[in-house]
């Protein structure tokens, strides 16, 4: 399943049960002339829901489906999302569009920057896109911001008012310019993702994407993308070691960036450590430990120097989608770690509760003696390290 939906329950309304009805009736389907035909319909009353902002009736079709388990979730959750990020030409003059996100994976020892993106950098940044990721007759219309993962719409019907903002700006080839001081205050950790967020538009039936036209392929536009893309964008985030992610959808994308940042704090944490106390990887000592509620909500990965229960840093790894206690996660954080040069790993076999510092809510982290505790770089280092460890 894609992702779980709030567990903040809500009475069944009429539009609701149809909801139910129409997406149980899609997951049913064994034709596509027959998707067709419910696609049709469900889509039709998810937008009137999107145009209304009624999230909580999203959420009370959502929820009951998700709890059984029923295929029908994920095909009312895909054609929410669908009908948050697509638009469809209504007419021979308008487009059809996709809302896509450009994702960043950076790291580094001062702040990572995020807000107003400079003109001149934004046109270089649209001349890459237009060049490697988008198709001949496509057009671009971009945000002028740097998002941070806290900044990104909030809800569905968020996402679908922004991009019906992109798509307007997008059919007139121009950039949405977005009021900064409106946007949330970004945390500042030491591993985090930005997003340029932007809309592709082209005539009905025209291809989007650079690989629905050539020969080439995905896989080859995305590493021109990287390859070139990342002059474009470094200049946005100075000091920062950057990892570029593919771009696409919305909401895949989102959910790949991540997936991918996962590794990559593992990898900066290890940068870092190695870099502000001067030591080497062989130097470190990772405690891995399932932390629970309910059930299982993440994993904790806590730091020491080698022969201390000193607890110097910390990364959580969250779990994702349909990822539970029975995923091989273990086996992936080891491995990673490994592959970074930490050869001294204990993987703790009992579980500890999800619970976080008293007086600055920070999350505790495993020690080598299995207790949970407050994450504490030496006094000497910290001035030079992000107030988050994450």
């Amino acid at each position: 399943m894609k992702h779980t939906p709030t567990s903040r329950r809500t009475r069944p309304t009429a539009d609701a049960e149809q909801l139910t009805f129409l997406a149980n009736r899609l997951s049913e389907s064994s034709s596509r002339i027959e998707d067709t035909f419910w696609e049709t319909r469900l889509a039709e009353l998810v937008n009137r829901l999107l145009s209304k902002g009624e999230e909580e009736t999203l959420i009370a079709a959502l929820d009951p489906l998700y709890r059984s388990g029923s295929p029908a979730y994920d095909a009312l959750a895909d054609m929410i999302e669908s009908c948050t990020e697509t638009r469809y030409a209504g007419t021979p003059s308008e487009p059809d569009a996709l809302m896509i996100a450009v994702p960043i994976l950076a790291w580094s020892r001062f702040p990572i920057p995020s807000g107003l993106i400079p003109p001149t950098h934004l046109e270089t940044i649209r001349t890459h896109l237009q060049a490697h990721i988008l198709a001949a007759e496509a057009k671009l219309g971009l945000c002028n911001v740097l998002y941070s993962p806290d900044q990104l719409p909030q809800t569905w019907s968020d996402t679908a008012r922004l991009a019906d903002k992109l798509t307007q700006a997008a059919f007139h080839g121009r950039d949405l310019k977005i009021n900064p001081q409106q946007l949330v205050e970004t945390m500042g950790f030491l591993s985090d993702s930005r997003y340029l967020l932007a809309v592709i538009a082209a005539p009905h039936g025209a291809p989007l994407f650079r690989w629905q036209e050539t020969a080439g392929g995905r896989a080859a536009a995305v590493r021109q993308w990287t390859l070139q893309g990342a002059a474009a964008l470094r200049p946005l985030l100075p000091a920062c070691a950057l990892e570029i992610q593919p771009v696409g959808a919305y909401h895949a994308t989102v959910r790949d960036a991540d997936r991918a940042s996962r590794p990559w704090s593992l990898r900066s944490a290890v940068a870092f450590l190695k870099t502000v106390l001067n030591l080497a990887s062989t130097d470190l000592h990772a405690v891995v430990a399932a932390f629970h509620d309910q059930q299982l909500e993440e994993y904790r990965i806590g730091f020491t120097l080698r022969d201390s229960n000193d607890v110097i840093h910390g990364v959580i790894w969250p779990l994702l989608d349909s990822e539970d206690e029975n995923s091989d996660l273990l086996t992936q954080i080891e491995t990673i770690l490994r592959d970074a040069g930490v050869q001294r790993i204990t993987l703790l076999d009992h579980r500890l509760p999800l619970e976080y510092c008293d007086d600055c809510g920070a999350p505790l982290y495993p020690n080598p003696e299995g207790e949970p505790v407050h994450a504490e770089l030496p006094e000497e280092q910290t001035e030079t390290a992000p107030r988050h460890l994450h």
